[in-house]
């Protein structure tokens, strides 16, 4: 080959070129056809002890050795200060690394530069983790600083707050006085209008608060409190069910009204005047003047009856008359005693007195007649009109004879002889001559409509309710009746 022949020279050089420059173009053409790309470098490996991932791709000649590979890595890791008793090995590119550390961070710090460096293949992370207990207040002190700062750089927002916060807070009240006021002649009830004017005052509070929590950057956090809020309010509802039961049914029977203060009522096998109602229960008035709490949901849930509903009330008497009497008769007898007594009312019907039943002596009469359950008691009604229509029957010679009855003797009845049955006579007479009898005075029956012992017939609820006004009743001052308040 002569100087001046080029061609001459690149092909005799172009065998030897091929020859150096093939292995390493088939392994760039190897590693950018590879699933993982053209990285050398090996992902990080889990923070316990043990060999990493296997590498994506593995170099067939590093270009580091293994020593210089380690010498690296242990140098890094001694700079940093953060590892005692340090050591890092390598062979055929797997690094090993051993020593102790205070933080488990530190830990996977030391594997991810491992992992990372050039011609690394595997690494084996077998450094412990040695907790150190730090006496010193600087972390606080440097915490305590950043809360200043932060709390410093919040005033401009705070004093937003301060100032959006009242304004919300007046005009939710506002609004809700508005709306009660609306609402006083289409909801006659007050703890409806309450209950309405919350359920629109609350959301204009909602508004104020979300327009804060919005310039505070907090919207997050509010969400947030808002979720965690319903799963609070689900478990808290789970856990005072019976609770809000009897307040729902308090705003039931507000809405629905069944009875007012001051009403006669029986509640399942409760009877009594009723007093007042709050959001936990019912309070009645008995007779005996006991005072009787059933939970709102018991009283929503039960059969109410009023008897104060309508002035009018009916009841009836019983009298039973002997089967030799006309039975027109006698009717027309109770009927002129019920006719005729004061309390008796003509509407919205006449007394009535029907045939019942036939019984075994009597024929059972059943009277039937109105009267003013607001004005009279019917207790004393039907005591009153009960002596008048005895004494009337009586008068007419009416017989009222007793149910017949069975007697039994268990010693059986004593027979006696003549001879008996006189000496017993005879002794009864001697012992009349040493005794003398009188009969007992005649006793008349009185015909007034009402006795002394009977009282004036009015009723005495308020009397009652006048007596049990000195006993202290707790949640009796809550009351949700009104009374004035029509039924619905």
């Amino acid at each position: 080959m002569t100087p001046g022949n080029p061609g001459r020279r690149l092909r005799r050089a172009a065998p030897a070129l091929f020859s150096r420059t093939f292995p390493a173009l088939a392994l760039l053409a190897l590693a950018l056809l590879s699933p993982a790309g053209p990285s050398a470098a090996q992902e990080g490996t889990a923070p316990q002890a043990g060999p990493s991932d296997p590498p994506r791709s593995v170099s067939v000649r590093p270009a580091a050795r293994d020593d210089a590979i380690a010498g690296r890595i242990e140098s890094i890791l001694q700079a940093t200060g953060w590892y005692t008793d340090i050591r890092v090995d390598a062979t055929d590119g797997v690094v090993f690394i051993d020593g102790v550390t205070g933080r488990d961070e530190h830990r996977t710090w030391a594997r991810s530069l491992a992992a990372n460096t050039q011609d690394v293949a595997a690494v084996v992370n077998r450094i412990a983790v040695d907790p150190q207990i730090d006496w010193s207040f600087a972390p606080a002190i440097a915490e305590i600083r950043s809360l200043v700062r932060t709390a410093w750089a919040s005033l401009p927002l705070l004093a937003l707050a301060l100032v959006i916060l009242p304004l919300a807070f007046y005009a939710a009240a506002l609004v809700g006085r508005l709306v009660e006021w609306a609402l006083r002649r289409q909801i006659p009830s007050p703890f409806l209008r309450r209950v309405m004017a919350r359920t629109v005052s609350i959301p204009v509070f909602l508004i104020g608060l979300y327009i804060v929590l919005q310039v505070a950057g907090l919207t997050q956090l509010a969400l947030s409190i808002v979720g965690g809020a319903g799963v609070a309010g689900i478990i808290v509802g789970f856990a005072f069910r019976d609770i809000a039961e009897n307040f729902l049914a308090s705003l039931l029977l507000s809405i629905r009204q069944p009875f007012r203060r001051g009403d006669f009522i029986q509640v399942g096998d409760q009877e009594g005047t009723v007093q007042s109602m709050n959001t936990r229960s019912t309070l009645l008035l008995s007779r005996e003047g006991n005072h009787i709490q059933i939970p709102n949901a018991a009283v929503f849930k039960s059969t109410i009856v009023n008897f104060s509903a309508a002035a009018a009330r009916q009841d009836y008497l019983d009298v039973g008359i002997g089967y030799d009497v006309s039975i027109d008769a006698a009717q027309e007898i109770v009927r002129q005693v019920l006719t005729g007594h004061a309390a008796v009312l003509q509407e919205p019907e006449e007394p009535l007195v029907l045939v019942n039943s036939l019984g075994s002596a009597t024929v059972n009469l059943r009277a039937y007649f109105w009267f003013d359950g607001q004005a009279y008691s019917v207790f004393k009604i039907r005591s009153a009109l009960l002596r008048l229509v005895k004494k009337a029957l009586t008068d007419a010679g009416v017989s009222m004879p007793d149910e017949a009855r069975e007697v039994i003797f268990p010693q059986g009845v004593p027979v006696l002889t003549i001879d008996e049955k006189v000496t017993g006579a005879a002794a009864s007479g001697h012992a009349s001559d040493r005794t003398e009898t009188s009969a007992p005075a005649a006793l008349t029956e009185s015909g007034a409509s009402a006795t002394m012992s009977e009282g004036d017939l009015d009723n005495d609820t308020d009397a009652l309710a006048r007596h049990a006004a000195a006993a202290e009743i707790p949640e009796a001052g809550q009351d949700l009746l009104s009374d004035d308040t029509r039924r619905l």
